[in-house]
């Protein structure tokens, strides 16, 4: 889907685009304008857009939305959840997320926030932005009509402020949207809070840090930061006041004549990253770009799209990485799927493409301006925190609907040397699935457990109706190979697991199934046939022997007999062995209807299935 208020919005941006086209030219032969010079570009027939992955990312869904059990959700119920923001502060990961209850810009309208240790176990969301009383009677100046029983809607491009005192700020903004087709982001809101998050867990009071001009000070419900007694919240506030490149992140919910914000120009979603001789690379929706010589002050021209880069209206996040090198995160389509990660040695030329979340969920819950796919990345700022682990994080949405988390491993790589020898009891506690890719759910989870008898195993879970388990082995290219795994389900009149194996765009020629009537079948064509039965509680150690030359491969089964069977589809050798709990998904797809207003929820949004549960002992791989 996508949302046509985003296209409504941008095309005083799309415009501002063409009139810079005629400078293409002249800045591209400039040295410091980013640009993409790889080769790889992404086909949006398939949700991963045939990338290889970048080895190693763990996906996260640390919200996902439920109207139903909203005790096991965000405990409002509320389904438009968009727009994460992140920080790591105290060894403390952070992240808050606006949320309205069904659809973009209706309100009422609030920011909540979670915190996580890990990374991967997040605790449950807490209202750090209040819903926002705007007073009856009050017109917003060139919009037909007067609020009654209005509630404001909450909008931020930018989520948090670490101070010089070392002090973590939350910041938010609320805006006002007169009916679900107007624009909050107009300039003509209330203003932009701020308050502490404390390192007990609680917050401190919220204050404006600055309002919008055609506000009416005297009817805000919070105070000015200026009468505020805590001299660190001032500073903090000063200190954010003093900084272009903050400033920046403000231009679409400020004044349009905003003295402190630098470019006062329709460009939205700004990221930013410095340089090693201090110059600031910008970043916008589009993938838009700049330069700053002068730590945001100015720009060395009008924002430009970046040669080479494919993006269309999300936003796009840059920022440098543990190694020295430099990573943007966006889609790499007209579409919000897939998410891809580009990497450059210099933070100018981008070399690479590759898959972070490749997966596009069923939307469950229809609402205003809602667009399929996972979308509008954001790391952690400069300044705002550095995880010791090294990896990059990233924050997003899918389908404005679930909160997501990435890591990414530093140095990113999209391939591997070794043959795989992973016995997961025998591989060092938190190293278990250091190689593996992994999409994991809060009603569908990929990840290690420690069983009763001690040993560990990569565990799949799946009680989600709409959604899968699903993990990834990058392997070392091979034309042909035997591959070993063990499997022990837990259940075999329910369920279902898929093992496919693929080649580095992520297309299968073999596929192994655990169904749903105590069979484990092989794909043939457009038909399945089981090669033996299954139980529960059982171990199942399975060989597969593949060659390409011939497109064939010979299965094995326990101590059972072999059988020879073709790729289903051609492929020039394998990268990937992928374990799935549920069938792969083609829609949405480029010609899926875009978001209408109707509205309509899928069926069965709160329903969970009987969960089916199948460990992983082990995977070995070796070439032939």
């Amino acid at each position: 889907m996508i949302a046509f208020q985003d296209i409504k919005q941008n095309i005083a941006t799309a415009s501002a685009i063409l009139l810079t086209c005629g400078a293409v030219n002249s800045v591209m032969a400039q040295n410091d304008t980013v640009r993409y010079v790889g080769k790889t570009l992404s086909n949006v027939d398939y949700h991963h857009g045939q990338l290889a992955p970048a080895v190693g990312v763990h996906a996260t869904q640390i919200m996902r939305a439920s109207r139903e059990n909203p005790e096991k959700a965000d405990g409002f119920g509320w389904t438009y959840n968009h727009q994460p923001m992140m920080a790591y502060w105290n060894n403390t990961f952070y992240l808050h997320y606006l949320s309205d209850p069904s659809g973009e810009h209706i309100p009422p309208s609030q920011t909540l926030i979670l915190s996580s240790k890990d990374g991967e176990n997040w605790t449950k969301p807490q209202v750090i932005f209040p819903i926002y009383h705007i007073p009856d009677g009050w017109k917003k100046e060139g919009v037909e009509g007067v609020a009654k029983n209005l509630d404001a809607i909450m909008h931020q491009r930018m989520g948090f402020y670490t101070s010089s005192d070392k002090k973590l700020y939350a910041l938010g903004y609320y805006g006002i949207a007169m009916d679900e087709k107007d624009d909050p982001n107009d300039g003509k809101g209330i203003g932009r809070v701020i308050r502490e998050v404390r390192k007990d867990g609680s917050f401190g009071p919220i204050y404006f840090i600055r309002y919008n001009k055609t506000w009416d000070k005297s009817k805000s419900a919070f105070p000015f930061y200026t009468q505020s007694k805590d001299k660190f919240l001032k500073k903090a506030c000063e200190e954010i006041l003093s900084k272009p490149l903050i400033m920046q992140q403000w231009v679409e919910e400020a004044d349009r004549d905003d003295e402190l914000i630098p470019l006062q120009k329709p460009y939205k979603a700004f990221s930013y990253y410095h340089l090693p001789n201090g110059n600031v690379v910008g970043l916008w929706k589009h993938a838009l770009t700049s330069l700053s010589k002068d730590g945001g002050k100015s720009w060395e021209y009008m924002p430009l799209r970046a040669p080479g880069f494919v993006n269309s209206n999300a936003k796009i996040w840059g920022q440098k990485t543990s190694d020295n090198r430099y990573a943007t995160i966006y889609n790499p389509s007209e579409y919000r799927w897939p998410l891809a990660i580009s990497t450059s040695d210099d933070g100018i030329n981008y070399k690479d493409l590759l898959l972070v979340h490749g997966e596009v969920s069923p939307m469950r819950y229809g609402g205003n301006y809602k667009s399929a796919g996972p979308q509008y990345p954001r790391g952690i700022t400069e300044n705002n925190g550095t995880p010791p682990d090294g990896k990059l994080w990233v924050s997003y949405s899918v389908n404005k609907e679930d909160i997501w988390v990435a890591s990414v491993p530093v140095p990113v790589e999209s391939t591997v040397k070794d043959n795989v020898n992973d016995v997961f009891s025998n591989l060092p506690n938190g190293e278990e699935l250091k190689l593996w890719n992994t999409y994991n759910l809060s009603w569908a989870s990929a990840k290690i457990e420690k069983k009763d008898d001690g040993k560990k195993w990569l565990t799949l879970r799946d009680k989600d109706l709409f959604d899968y388990s699903r993990v990834e082995r990058v392997i070392p290219f091979a034309e042909k190979m035997e591959a070993t795994f063990t499997v022990k389900p837990e259940q075999n009149n329910h369920g279902l697991l898929q093992i496919e194996f693929q080649n580095r765009q992520g297309l299968p020629a073999v596929r192994l199934v655990f169904d749903s009537e105590g069979q484990i079948k092989v794909k043939n064509g457009a038909r399945h046939s089981s090669i033996a039965k299954y139980e529960a509680g059982k171990e199942y150690t399975i060989t597969v022997n593949l060659d390409v030359k011939m497109r064939t491969y010979i299965v094995k089964v326990n101590n059972g007999e072999e059988s020879r069977r073709i790729f289903y589809a051609p492929v020039d050798g394998f990268e990937r062995i992928m374990f799935r709990t549920g069938e792969q998904r083609y829609t949405p797809n480029p010609d899926t209807e875009p978001d209408t207003e109707d509205y309509d929820d899928l069926k069965n949004t709160g329903m969970e299935i009987p969960e089916a549960v199948f460990n992983i002992k082990s995977l070995v791989t070796k070439k032939l």
